[in-house]
């Protein structure tokens, strides 16, 4: 997928954007990937930015396969693991090579950042974690209180009452 794909999908170009594109072009570049048609990688990431929508872009890794993992850390950091070499790679964009004053103009600073060479800009290294799991199919039961169809391992126990999150804690209000 092209760079001009990715802002189509996200719907407007923006710093975060690029940033997340060379963090996700970096890490396929350094395990030799391509992207996964379904669970072959698994990408974790530790924010909730713009930049997400260029790493499922490139990855192919998305919370739908089960294979894009969020941990709300708030850190611009991506780690890739690839099943089939089992190895990964956790991909820090530092900025520590941003001349000042750049971050002002938004243009600028994104034609600089997909210019920039990756060690100027991130941080890319080898990592060991333990392989995370394939995703799981769960079968949908009904809330007893609003009828929503509810993933098994989502429901609470409201006494004999298989209950939503939602309604559940309704209920604990009362």
């Amino acid at each position: 997928m092209t760079y001009e794909e990715i802002i189509r999908f996200h719907g407007h170009e923006c710093p975060g954007l690029a940033i997340g594109y060379k963090m996700a072009t970096a890490a396929m570049e350094r395990l030799e990937s391509l992207s996964a048609e379904d669970e072959e990688l698994v990408a974790i990431v530790e924010n909730d930015a713009c930049g997400v929508d260029a790493l499922q872009c490139v990855t192919g890794c998305t919370f739908g396969k089960g294979n894009l993992l969020f941990r709300d850390y708030g850190k611009q950091v991506y780690t890739i693991y690839s099943r089939s070499s089992r190895s990964g790679v956790r991909v820090l964009f530092h900025g520590k090579g941003v001349p000042g004053g750049l971050r002002e103009n938004r243009s600028a600073f994104i034609k600089w950042i997909l210019s920039a060479s990756n060690n100027s800009i991130l941080s890319v290294t080898p990592t060991f974690i333990p392989e995370p799991e394939p995703a799981r199919i769960h079968k949908s039961i009904p809330c007893a209180f609003c009828g929503e169809s509810v993933m098994e391992s989502r429901i609470r126990q409201m006494g004999e009452k298989p209950t939503c999150i939602p309604c559940y804690e309704k209920q604990e209000k009362f």
